[in-house]
């Protein structure tokens, strides 16, 4: 029968039942005990069809919606909501058992909750997923209960929900301050307009001494008395890449998130500063081939376009192949770019080995390489030495701390960009750098 399977007892009903049968037992030696056994027995049971009764006379006696927002932000807190709605006539209690994703690992989750009769509760609770791709929640279980507690009643909804977590657009919003402009002249920037070569045409003016005789404009000037020129300004939507090392190195974890997940979240960030700054943001991932990629464009739709193209980025474990970016980006990025390039080296023997092909692209494109600090090193370094093995412990991590600078030094002596930073700092500092040097007019 259906009701069976919704049937529980509650554990106060066997610990009522244990005190019962410790009654007879004690009765065999204090016979009069015997009746208040009896009696007890009986009261019990008859608690017990009243609370049997009191849960099922009802067919719907409580109601409950799982509400989940349109998709999950990775690495950052998201809110489900739990809509309780009580039919019952009495207040009750309710255990919610909800089936959240496998990748939660939360195998003891549950919610116990009173709900005054005819009334409505709203529950909030929060997942901290750390991967990206499809959750998928099973049912949702409401164990109700009334006063007395001796039986409870299982009602179950929603026979599967999906929602898919996407890089993190929470971290991207936090960050949207950084596209305004309305304190760069507290901060001491100053607004250089300079004439340059690029194809952004700005105005039609009369020549001066020391203009370029090959921006003359015949025809503006047969209109007029005097020699007329074309002047150009540097443009001002300017290409802006985001570059995806997918290889192994980038699988590395950090405080449960992989370098990877890090250098996504990041992406997102910044590609939405970029678009607001009016410059054209576009995406590459790669490792021992081009996987993706996406042009540079500064339209505001562009960044789903970016978020929908991150959401699917996973590593291959494979061995990167720069010289493969750089003959791709040499086909295909014909305009000098802005390039931001998320990878990671852990010994000066894999940076010796792409550094030639670094050099290259940096000769034709402003490159920015990203590089992540190991904070597990910096912790250990951080550590008292008890014993000898724990000075050779840190005598090794320091090394490879001082071996990451010294990389950053080598890249920096070059003409090439370079972030050291922590995988926690990644968005903040990435975002920085690029206000930098459009404030510094490098591009």
């Amino acid at each position: 029968m259906q009701f069976l399977r919704q049937l529980f007892f509650e554990r106060r009903l066997y610990w009522i039942l244990a005190g019962i049968a410790f009654i007879f037992l004690v009765s065999y030696w204090v016979g009069f005990l015997y009746p208040l056994g009896f009696i007890s027995l009986w009261g019990l049971a008859l608690l017990v069809i009243a609370d049997f009764v009191f849960l099922f006379r009802r067919k719907n006696g409580i109601a409950a919606e799982r509400v989940l927002p349109d998709k999950f932000s990775n690495s950052d807190f998201n809110t489900v909501k739990i809509v309780l709605k009580n039919n019952y006539s009495r207040t009750i209690n309710a255990f919610i058992l909800d089936e959240i994703p496998v990748q939660f690992q939360k195998r003891d989750f549950g919610i116990l909750q009173g709900v005054e009769n005819n009334g409505e509760k709203i529950i909030n609770y929060q997942l901290l997923p750390k991967t990206r791709g499809e959750y998928y929640f099973g049912d949702l279980h409401i164990f109700v209960t009334s006063m007395l507690g001796l039986v409870k009643r299982r009602y179950s909804f929603q026979k599967g929900q999906m929602v898919k977590v996407y890089p993190s657009f929470i971290q991207m919003q936090q960050y949207d301050f950084l596209a305004a402009n309305t304190r760069k002249f507290d901060l001491g920037l100053k607004k250089i307009r300079r004439i340059g070569h690029t194809m952004e045409f700005e105005q039609i003016k009369e020549y001066v001494q020391g203009d370029d005789i090959r921006r003359v404009n015949w025809k503006a000037t047969a209109k007029s008395a005097s020699l007329m020129m074309n002047q150009y300004q540097d443009e001002k939507s300017q290409p802006i890449y985001s570059i995806i090392d997918t290889g192994r190195v980038m699988q590395m974890p950090f405080d449960g998130l992989s370098l990877l997940d890090y250098a996504v979240n990041s992406t997102l960030a910044f590609s939405n500063i970029a678009i607001k700054k009016g410059d054209k943001a576009g995406l590459i991932t790669f490792s021992n081939t081009i996987q993706r990629s996406l042009p540079a464009i500064n339209r505001k739709t562009h960044l789903m376009s970016i978020m929908e193209m991150l959401y699917n980025v996973n590593t291959k474990f494979l061995d990167t192949d720069f010289g493969l970016l750089y003959n791709w980006l040499k086909q295909k990025v014909n305009h000098r770019s802005m390039l931001i390039l998320f990878t990671n080296f852990e010994h000066h023997s894999a940076l010796e080995r792409q550094l030639v092909y670094l050099k290259a692209i940096a000769k034709k494109h402003l490159l920015v390489v990203v590089m992540f600090e190991n904070t597990l090193l910096e912790e250990l370094t951080s550590q008292p030495a008890g014993k000898l093995s724990d000075v050779f412990n840190k005598t090794v991590a320091e090394k490879f701390l001082y071996d990451k600078k010294l990389m950053a030094k080598e890249l920096n002596r070059h003409g090439i960009q370079t972030i050291l930073t922590k995988p926690s700092e990644l968005s903040i500092n990435t975002i920085n750098k690029y206000l930098e040097i459009k404030a510094r007019g490098l591009l």
